[in-house]
This record gives C-alpha cells, sequence and structure tokens, in this order.
C-alpha cells in the first residue's frame, strides 16, 4: 500500500464556511485544522480566512515551533514582537520560536485574507534532503 492521502479544502473562496480550531474553545469561522484530517507526522497545517476587519483576539508563540504563514489573498497585518509587518498575496512570513506573533484582516481589504499557515519543529530540516534518492529512468505517469 502506498503512503499518501488526498483531501479536498474546496477553493480559497470557500474557506470562510470552515469552522474548527485546535481545541473546542479556540475554534472559529475561516479556520481549518488539516492536520487534524491528515496522518501528518511532522508538518502541521491550517487553512485561513478572515473578513475585513476581522482579528485574532490573542497573541501567541511556540517554544519548539516554527511557523510559515503564506499569504494568497487580501490585505492584512501581523503583528511580530513589537513590530507591525504589511501581509497580502504573495507575501511569505517565517515566524521563529518565541517570536510573540498576532494578525488581522485590515478594515479597507478588498476581500477576505486567506493564507495557509504550516507549522514543522523539533529537528532542523536540512538545507538539501538528505533522504531522498531519484530515478531518472523511471517512466513518467503521464507521458
Amino acid at each position: 500500500m502506498t503512503d499518501y492521502e488526498v483531501l479536498e479544502i474546496g477553493a480559497p473562496e470557500a474557506w470562510r464556511d470552515f469552522y474548527g480550531g485546535f481545541a473546542p474553545d479556540r475554534s472559529r469561522q475561516g479556520r481549518r485544522v488539516i492536520d487534524h484530517e491528515l496522518d501528518t507526522q511532522y508538518l502541521g497545517m491550517t487553512a485561513n480566512a478572515y473578513e475585513p476587519g476581522e482579528s485574532v483576539d490573542y497573541w501567541h508563540r511556540h517554544g519548539r515551533i516554527e511557523e510559515l504563514y503564506v499569504f494568497l489573498a487580501g490585505r492584512g497585518q501581523m503583528g511580530l514582537d513589537d513590530e507591525i509587518v504589511d501581509v497580502g498575496p504573495g507575501t511569505v512570513v517565517r515566524v521563529g520560536q518565541g517570536v510573540w506573533r498576532s494578525w488581522r484582516c485590515v478594515p479597507d481589504s478588498p476581500e477576505q485574507l486567506r493564507w495557509l499557515c504550516i507549522r514543522g519543529g523539533s529537528e532542523r530540516l536540512p538545507h538539501l534532503p538528505d533522504d531522498g534518492e531519484r530515478d531518472a529512468h523511471r517512466p513518467m505517469l503521464w507521458d
């Protein structure tokens, strides 16, 4: 049996319909915890959509987890320790351990702020993957 899974999360325009979180008391509209639906081992990911003017109501930081925020639509801001960073389509923000973070969709955003938050940690990944192998002779399935 091959070890992979496929999950359809829909187009980003539909992400606002998600309701979820890491625990029932921390669930909210516009969040889907993808790694609760897939059997991931070293990565976690959420799909998120905030309406213009909506913001998270807390700050948080991690001691072991690093996060990568990939913004796909809308305009927003991230609070990172004592700084504010503007974000929008094509912005990628890496947040290391110990950094306080918060975010919002600015009130005049032309659309929902949509992003993926990818989490990983505990072990540094090598710059060049050291556990892979290539097979240049294996035929492509689509040829």
